[in-house]
């Protein structure tokens, strides 16, 4: 998967917004204003980082090479650095929709019904 179409796989999710909050390189989904994907655009190999139960964050850096603690800034227990060219599409939009999920859950009562009127 290539990082054009890891954001339209972002973007399409509802109550997604994109915005470079930090600087002209990184690029940041949020749904309901919380983040749940950072997207270095200048990384090589393309990367993401993206928020993972701390439990299943270790899994999936034992099993896959592309998959490895966050980069920098990022708590490394709760979030995953991955290579996009290195890991399958369905994993990528797996891990992708858990990331999503793990903010949706704690969201405010009042947030998730405004997202389930979107």
């Amino acid at each position: 998967m290539d990082i054009e179409s890891f954001r339209e796989y972002c973007i399409a999710k509802k109550g997604v917004t994109e915005e470079l909050p930090f600087d002209e390189y990184t690029l940041v989904f949020k749904v309901m204003g919380k983040v749940f994907v950072f997207a270095p655009l200048e990384a090589i190999p393309s990367q993401v980082n993206l928020k993972c139960d701390p439990e299943k964050a270790i899994e999936l850096r034992e099993e896959y090479v592309g998959i490895v603690p966050a980069l920098s800034y990022l708590d490394k227990r709760h979030w995953n650095t991955l290579y996009l060219e290195q890991l399958p599409t369905t994993l990528l939009e797996e891990l992708t929709d858990h990331s999503y999920q793990l903010i949706v859950n704690k969201l405010t009562r009042r947030q998730k019904e405004e997202l389930a009127g979107l």
